[in-house]
């Protein structure tokens, strides 16, 4: 039989599928399917409705494009332009900008907790830290993925956004110290979750420009995708009139000057609208929406659509702690590079320069909220434990630290897991309002154990002799800690006295590194496809279904988590057919 003509074929029908793709496809910033809510008409008709442009909803866009009319809402503006987001010296003041339309709102927990939750196309990825990093083969199985699946799609991601770090001074000898200490293997760069050192990847290009989960869309097929900004939804639509369990119709949305809009799924069991607004997003339009515990949604005025305890629950947060080292030597530039990823189920971790301790330095709470009875969140720290601070010299170090009169690195540890779990609750109707939410830091003596034990790994890394030229002579690992102590980290309870332990210094200077999860767990609120179990064509598909952050950071899983749900569910709409990356 002659294969010739079919082989023939085979490659025009290749060539011309990759011809259409090219013409279809646009380059970051210039998507012309990119814009104001302001422009988006009165009504309109999706196959897929995505709430939330953040790190797997840019993803799942550009995937479900490929064969079906898409539509992103995104609460916030574009990354695009804004030096801030794009700049890796400018890390920390996005973070930090109270401005209600910053990249960035802030959010207190109700442990005393100051943290950040991303509104701005590309979600967390557009202000976070780059640090890029795969989750380990054994959470991959835990979780039930198909490995194989999992891989195509984190190279997917890879191929438009991580990328090699240069490993300059500073970086270089907290590798080297965390190798001297037993961090051992030394496993060179790679993108994979392995014990021991590792140096990993940045979505920070050679030049220091950040590329987030919003360049992604270069993927998507641009006749088939709508993206909206400033859109934001106050509740899913649903209907729930004589039938066994309620199905989603649409979506309600206001643009930036509060007109409201509204999207609708077109006929057809395959379209679905996914929730992607994150850990403390999604439960919260869940509950906006009528899905949640029946009791709370009624104190709130909320019409109850399903009775559903699970939403909310399980919220967990990686506690941080860390040491700020001065250093008589200059240091570069540089956000986390290097990792420690020990036996213990705790990961070591370094930022150099004024980046990313003034990213700390600048989420601090002004000295009225540490040092007043009350904060907003009806916080407050006891008379008992304010005096000994000084006040004055904890803030001249604070604006050292941002004027970069100060030289030096910040060391520090994040745990696995954690074990501590807490919960999310509504405070208003107004999906614009911060929930409340409670992690319960340290609550389980599990989680406190790893912290001490990371703390000390840090204090022999800090000790070492590749780390000595960073190092003031007669500047003790006690001062280091009692510098830490000495500033105003959170809300918390403070215990000062002349030493401290590393169990008291793990409960007082606890931070966040805004790796937080939880809420719509798979099992509780969506099953294994994601879907929400006891309504239809609606799935959560974002860091608010895990139950333990993945790997040393999650950014990468869950752009992959996107991309992977998006081949799934474009498999199930066409039959189990599906092109190839």
């Amino acid at each position: 039989m002659n294969t010739q003509p079919r082989r023939i074929t085979v490659v025009l029908l290749a060539m011309i599928s990759m011809l259409y793709r090219s013409s279809n496809s646009e380059e970051a910033p210039s998507f012309s399917f990119v814009k104001q809510a302001t422009q988006a008409p009165p009504v309109m008709f999706y196959d897929y409705i995505i709430i939330g442009g953040g790190t797997a909803g840019c993803a799942l866009a550009a995937t479900l494009s490929q064969s079906a009319n898409v539509l992103l809402l995104e609460r916030g503006g574009s990354p695009y332009g804004n030096r801030n987001i794009e700049n890796i010296a400018l890390f920390a003041i996005d973070l930090a900008d109270p401005n209600p339309t910053s990249p960035a709102q802030r959010f207190i927990s109700e442990d005393g907790v100051i943290n950040a939750r991303a509104r701005v196309l590309g979600g967390g990825s557009a202000v976070n830290a780059g640090f890029y990093s795969r989750a380990s083969h054994a959470y991959i199985e835990k979780v039930g993925w198909d490995e194989a699946l999992v891989n195509q799609s984190y190279e997917w991601v890879e191929r438009k956004l991580a990328f090699q770090p240069p490993v300059l001074q500073f970086q270089s000898a907290f590798r080297d110290g965390l190798v001297e200490v037993g961090v051992e293997p030394y496993n060179g760069f790679t993108y994979d979750h392995i014990y021991g050192t590792k140096v990993g990847g940045t979505i920070f290009d050679s030049h220091g420009h950040r590329h987030s989960a919003a360049d992604l869309l270069e993927y998507a097929y641009s006749m088939r995708t709508t993206v909206y900004l400033h859109a934001t939804v106050p509740k899913i639509l649903f209907d729930n009139q004589k039938l066994k369990k309620p199905k989603a119709l649409g979506v309600i949305f206001s643009d930036a000057l509060g007109i409201k809009h509204k999207a609708f799924l077109r006929a057809g069991v395959k379209n679905e609208i996914i929730l992607s607004a994150g850990a403390i997003g999604s439960p919260q339009l869940l509950m906006l929406s009528g899905i949640g515990p029946a009791s709370e949604l009624q104190f709130q005025g909320i019409d109850v659509v399903l009775d559903q305890p699970f939403v909310g629950q399980g919220m967990a947060d990686n506690p941080m702690n860390a040491l700020f080292v001065p250093s008589p030597s200059p240091v570069e530039t540089s956000l986390i590079q290097v990792v420690g990823i020990t036996q213990f189920k705790t990961y070591i971790e370094a930022a150099s320069g004024s980046n990313f301790a003034t990213a700390l330095a600048l989420n601090l709470p002004e000295a009225h909220e540490i040092f007043s009875p009350q904060t907003n969140q009806s916080y407050h720290v006891p008379n008992d434990q304010k005096l000994p601070i000084d006040i004055s010299n904890a803030y001249a170090f604070i604006n050292s630290l941002i004027n970069g009169t100060i030289a030096g690195g910040l060391i520090l540890e994040k745990i696995t897991g954690p074990h501590s779990k807490g919960y999310l609750r509504l405070k208003s109707s107004d999906p614009q309002d911060n929930p409340s939410v409670t992690f319960n830091y340290f609550q389980e003596p599990e989680d406190l154990l790893r912290c001490i034990k990371g703390m000390e790994t840090i204090i022999k890394v800090i000790d070492s002799k590749p780390f000595s030229r960073f190092r003031y002579p007669g500047m003790t690992v006690q001062d280091l800690i009692s510098m830490m102590v000495n500033l105003p980290l959170n809300l918390r309870q403070r215990h000062l006295s002349d030493t401290i332990s590393l169990e008291q210094f793990c409960k007082d200077t606890v931070m966040t590194i805004w790796h937080y999860h939880g809420g719509c767990h798979v099992g509780k609120v969506v099953d294994k496809e994601y879907q929400v179990m006891g309504v239809s064509r609606l799935r959560v598909i974002d860091g608010s279904t895990f139950y333990e952050s993945p790997g040393t950071n999650p950014q990468a899983t869950v752009m992959m988590l996107g991309r992977y749900m998006g081949r799934r569910i474009l498999k199930g709409r066409l039959g189990g057919k599906i092109g190839k990356d």
